[in-house]
């Protein structure tokens, strides 16, 4: 895609990572005009962020791609032990548990992050967007009403921008947001996406091995011919080449060489956790990497960052597009930087060993009770809590919330109804009681947390009014 020398949005997003274009889909669906720009010639090559928890993988099935992330990635292989050539046994990586009525998925699902963002990209273009690539961002201003943005290809004026441009962003530099944090391991890590022949190593397992020199793993990818490499160098610098790659299976495994058929992408790291200092500075705001960076241990980096793009897009959307205060958006800081600083932690300590990888790790019991926009309870949930999946006659309750609409949702009462005002509010009632709620009214959010909760309608045109929605009579049923 080519920029004319001026170009006007609603939302400059800076990068075409996961984040940036799950914000990018969001918006496209609400209606909101979003340009992303990336400064890469394509997507990111490599596997880096392979695992996605279940909350995200309720996310990308409402943004509408969770049948291709079903049909390109795979459940954990189980992990397999080994020592001087031996298997020692076999163990599980992550918790599983057996997907329940209210909660879908019961495990992580593994796919390479370049598939993730091949699917997303996919569906970005479905919905009318892109991305422009090869495209820079060099500087920016910004004042009451927008920001300007100067690009290699010209210049772009925006009501908001969004950093979605990775650990070293381009925008919080330019902003002077600093990042503060801790290096979670000194030693620096190798990983490389590699083929291997495969009488030399099946495709059924994890394959670790701990050595004096550093750990090295051998995950088979889904959906691929790949394995995901991963190894630790207590000493010195990993060597990125392919025979580097070559050198340090060899000499660390039962694997020759030889047996590393392909060397598709490589990179290294040092585990580190940082948080930037705020998330907002007027009408820019950080959203992934760019605003917190985590040790790759039990999964967390990809996922709250694409949670970020979606607590993000709806109040872009509702502002942009349905009147709602400006002020709404503040509430995107208050509500993910404290989940961001809970995730570092989480990842610090299974990296270092202090926690096992467990429900935490899954997100599905995040949420936002805490948080400027939690408001009631009633049943078995409070304002700011994960709204359960379940039956809703011949579909699920996911599938009433699915789309960029709230829904006040009426369960096991005979509470009446009030009328929305516009399509952004959508109502639905459940026949029958449903445990997993209890009885009540439940407002839920586009991105899938109660807002509001309560007995009767009582203070709910309050709480609607301050995000640019509005109710009318009360009927009797939907």
């Amino acid at each position: 895609m080519k920029l004319n020398s001026v170009k006007e949005t609603d939302v400059l997003i800076v990068g075409a990572g996961p984040c940036g274009l799950a914000l990018a889909c969001d918006l496209a669906r609400r209606g909101v005009r979003a340009l992303v720009v990336e400064r890469e010639p394509g997507l990111f090559p490599g596997s880096r962020g392979k695992g996605i928890q279940p909350r995200t993988r309720e996310v990308l099935d409402d943004l509408g791609v969770g049948d291709a992330v079903r049909a390109h990635g795979g459940p954990a292989p189980v992990g397999m032990a080994w020592q001087n050539g031996e298997r020692m046994g076999e163990h599980r990586m992550f918790r599983v548990a057996e997907p329940t009525d209210a909660e879908p998925y019961g495990e992580p699902w593994l796919m390479p992050q370049w598939r993730t963002q091949e699917i997303l990209l996919a569906r970005l273009r479905e919905l009318g967007g892109d991305v422009a690539f090869s495209t820079a961002l060099t500087g920016l201003a910004q004042d009451a009403d927008g920001v300007t943005a100067r690009l290699g290809t010209g210049t772009v004026r925006a009501s908001y921008l969004v950093a979605a441009d990775g650990g070293r962003s381009t925008v919080r530099r330019e902003l002077g947001i600093a990042m503060t944090g801790e290096t979670v391991d000194p030693a620096p890590v190798l990983v490389a996406d590699v083929r291997i022949a495969p009488h030399a190593l099946d495709r059924l397992n994890w394959h670790m091995m701990d050595t004096d020199a550093g750990y090295i793993a051998l995950c088979p990818l889904p959906g691929t011919e790949d394995f995901q490499l991963v190894a630790q160098y207590k000493d010195g610098e990993p060597d990125t080449s392919a025979d580097g790659v070559r050198a340090v299976v060899a000499a660390r495994t039962h694997l020759d060489a030889a047996d590393v058929t392909e060397v598709r992408w490589s990179s290294d790291f040092r585990p580190r956790a940082a948080l930037a200092d705020r998330f907002r500075e007027g009408r820019v705001f950080l959203a992934g990497d760019a605003a917190h960076v985590h040790s790759p241990a039990g999964g967390q980096g990809l996922n709250t960052s694409v949670q970020d793009a979606y607590n993000l897009g709806w109040k872009l959307g509702q502002v942009l597009r349905h009147g709602a205060p400006a002020a709404l958006l503040d509430t995107y800081e208050q509500e993910r930087r404290p989940v961001a600083a809970d995730m570092l932690g989480l990842s610090t300590r299974i990296h270092r060993g202090q926690q096992e990888r467990g429900a935490a790790t899954q997100q599905l019991g995040l949420g936002y009770r805490e948080g400027p926009l939690s408001a009631g309870r009633a049943g078995a949930l409070e304002a700011g809590d994960r709204a359960p999946d379940g039956p809703a006659g011949d579909r699920r309750l996911f599938d009433v919330f699915r789309g960029p609409h709230f829904t006040l949702l009426a369960v096991g009462t005979d509470a009446e109804l009030p009328r929305p005002a516009g399509p952004a509010l959508r109502t639905h009632r459940l026949d029958g009681a449903y445990e997993p709620y209890g009885a009540g009214l439940f407002l839920v959010r586009p991105d899938g947390y109660i807002g509001w909760a309560g007995r009767d309608a009582s203070g709910l045109a309050a709480y609607l009014a301050p995000l640019g929605l509005g109710v009318e009579e009360t009927i009797e049923e939907v």
